[in-house]
């Protein structure tokens, strides 16, 4: 049997364009499963190679339900992103009429994407959430609901017709897929990279969490997403989900995470991974004093330093 990578399914969800969009999916072998957490245990008990799930997209910024994964579950890392833009279209069984619909169904994250359409186009119409947009398509087919937001390639899927195409409320909709796996060591940088991590602070205290975005300002560092998520220990304890442009193998970002390792409680590190966002591997030049180079030179001249040769 080939290598398997998992995805949140079923088959024709927004996920699955995604991963075939990857070129070592012509050798895998892929496997819907129910949920992101179902799928991402497959990797962690050994069943699939790796996941691949959503993250992240334009409008309502991180997927709480992936990223509270990677932060609670047994460690993983990120290896690959996908970005893929998005648009809905209304699936329902053949014949049914816009004045049929009394309640339309899809994936969470859908809803905050399709919010004014459905104000203007079916404002009685009540909402069900579902485990993906394909999902929904097939629990139309079954006759559960009425109309499910979904791609319109599952149209087929679900012998379905799309009523209406081209749904978003919002232009240039994107939403950011990444591949899972087992930790491992990071592949080469790139140049055009991205780093992922969780932080968990020491403590509450007045400037903490300008405490921990300083070590990256001062190694000039940007940051791509900073969200926080409850820890589940009580009202306000958080901790930060963390990409950073950069790679772990550069002096700088390597810099910053042991700054961030000495003050905070814990650091989990999720993965060092080409941006998807960067067709050729060009980033504009870091900060004066920022570049590995510097870093280098900086670091000889304290051993020389401690060793009375200044």
């Amino acid at each position: 049997m080939p290598a398997s990578y998992a995805y949140l399914g079923p088959e024709g969800t927004f996920t699955e364009v995604a991963l075939r969009t990857l070129p070592e999916t012509a050798t895998r072998q892929l496997i819907p499963y129910v949920s992101v957490q179902s799928a991402l245990d497959a990797v962690r008990g050994g069943e699939a190679e790796a996941a691949f799930v959503p993250i992240e997209n334009s409008v309502e910024g991180g997927i709480t339900t992936t990223l509270d994964e990677l932060v609670a579950g047994a460690p993983l890392m990120i290896y690959r992103e996908v970005l893929l833009s998005i648009t809905f279209a209304l699936l329902v069984r053949p014949g049914t009429e816009l004045s049929d619909i009394k309640t339309v169904s899809a994936h969470p994250a859908a809803q905050p994407q399709v919010r004014n359409w459905l104000k203007a186009n079916l404002p009685d119409a009540t909402w069900e959430s579902a485990a993906s947009n394909a999902d929904a398509a097939r629990l139309v087919q079954e006759g559960r609901y009425d109309a499910a937001f979904a791609g319109e390639f599952a149209a087929a899927r679900y012998g379905l017709t799309a009523l209406e195409t081209g749904i978003h409320d919002a232009e240039n909709a994107q939403t950011r897929f990444v591949l899972v796996g087992r930790p491992a060591r990071p592949a080469a940088p790139t140049g055009a990279d991205k780093t992922s991590i969780v932080l968990w602070q020491r403590d509450d205290h007045p400037g903490g969490l300008r405490d921990l975005l300083g070590e990256f300002a001062t190694r000039g560092i940007n940051l791509m997403l900073l969200q926080s998520r409850p820890t589940g220990t009580g009202i306000g304890n958080y901790c930060f989900c963390i990409d950073a442009e950069g790679h772990i193998s550069d002096r700088r970002v390597a810099d910053a995470l042991a700054g961030l390792k000495r003050i905070c409680r814990d650091v989990r590190f999720l993965g060092s991974y080409p941006r998807a966002d960067v067709s050729v591997a060009e980033v504009p030049a870091p900060l004066t004093g920022t570049s590995d180079g510097e870093f280098a030179a900086a670091a000889d001249w304290v051993a020389r330093c401690q060793d009375g040769r200044f």
